[in-house]
């Protein structure tokens, strides 16, 4: 199966951001998705939003930048779309939310969004499918070519631990503490395509897994593959998707500098012919599990012998690296602000602070809620 891959000349940027919608006096998940993407959608060709999309479910809207160069043009196209959603919102007595699952709405409660593609998703799928209650924010990165966005994915999951450790915010799942920083993580990999991506050889390996998936009526084609990394021929990027929702577009800029300048720095370690990581694939595993099981308090593996060391040390290794490639991307102040969620904790922490200091799950989303109004992480209403 032949797979066109629409190169991109530099490490452009696209940012997706899934929110959840809830009912700002009971905090519970609302399926208003169908309405309040018709208003929005009604003054643009088609009624459609280019930016507000529907998602697997009616409580849920996707919000997506278009082709931008920088870190700060794709936060000031999501805040853009965003504050649109948050008037059509307060009209609705709803407000959004971003992170990683919902603390105690139920799965069954929710209402499949009406597209033929979602009916037929959950009809393949079925009980995996349902319980997908789940957000995310995923980052495209552009890459010059096919063989490069290969390269790159096998080596980007070294960095997989990382960002989930610093974008985890899903401790909560049905009214109960599941003691993971992501338990959004283990969810989604119940699906049969979702979790870590195979380590290909070549493109055309890629095209061959594709085609026969796609043969045997396993997936409808390239976009029911939910790898936590994968090539995005249409786009021609490569795509991070391991990390859980975040609350405040302030963290969304700063995960965005760490995905841009990581695959920008692994786009020229090739051209320059320098070996790039290849991490053995029971080490990734077992440090995808630690980051989605203790967040930034992971002692992830670092070699074959099994040494370990503290996440916060590995992602301050991490930032230092890449502080040069951020600077010429013009991301290097959202590439330091990550030391400020370092520093007042990811959102399963503050959400589990809020819990340890007496409040309720309803203030948890409440905190949420603020968050993503003031753009501010552990703002409180």
């Amino acid at each position: 199966m032949r797979i066109a891959f629409n190169a991109s000349e530099r490490a452009s940027l696209g940012v997706e951001v899934e929110l959840a919608l809830v009912d700002t006096e009971s905090g519970e998940l609302t399926s208003v998705g169908s309405g309040l993407l018709a208003e929005l959608g009604a003054p643009h060709p088609g009624n459609e939003h280019p930016k507000a999309k529907h998602e697997l479910f009616e409580c849920t809207i996707e919000i997506i930048t278009g082709v931008c160069q920088s870190v700060a043009e794709a936060r000031a196209d999501l805040s853009e779309t965003l504050h649109e959603v948050q008037q059509a919102c307060a009209a609705r007595g709803v407000a959004p939310i971003c992170a990683g699952s919902h603390p105690f709405s139920h799965w069954r409660d929710q209402e499949i969004s009406p597209n033929p593609r979602y009916a037929s998703l959950i009809d393949r799928v079925q009980w995996t499918g349902l319980r997908l209650q789940i957000f995310g924010v995923h980052f495209h990165v552009g890459v010059k070519s096919a063989e490069k966005s290969i390269r790159i994915a096998n080596a980007l999951c070294a960095w997989l631990p990382h960002l989930l450790a610093l974008s985890a915010s899903s401790p909560y799942w049905q009214g109960h503490d599941t003691g993971m920083a992501s338990c959004r993580t283990k969810v989604f990999e119940a699906l049969p395509t979702a979790g870590l991506p195979y380590r290909l050889s070549d493109w055309a390996e890629f095209e061959a897994f594709i085609g026969t998936l796609v043969n045997a009526e396993a997936i409808a084609g390239i976009r029911e593959v939910w790898w936590d990394i994968r090539p995005h021929p249409d786009f021609g990027t490569v795509e991070l998707r391991m990390c859980d929702g975040l609350p405040t577009l302030h963290e969304v800029a700063a995960i965005a500098a760490i995905a841009q300048s990581l695959v920008a720095s692994l786009d020229r370690a090739i051209d320059e012919e320098a070996p790039l990581p290849e991490p053995r694939e029971w080490v990734i595993r077992q440090n995808k599990w630690l980051a989605a099981r203790h967040g930034l308090e992971a002692e992830l593996i670092i070699d074959d012998d099994g040494n370990r060391s503290p996440a916060r040390v590995e992602i301050e290794r991490m930032l230092a690296d890449l502080a040069p490639t951020a600077h010429e991307l013009g991301c290097g102040d959202e590439l330091a602000s990550v030391a400020g969620i370092m520093a007042c904790g990811p959102s399963y922490v503050r959400q589990r602070r809020i819990v340890e200091q007496g409040g309720t799950l309803h203030d948890v989303v409440d905190a949420l809620v603020a968050e993503m109004a003031t753009d501010e992480p552990g703002a409180r209403p």
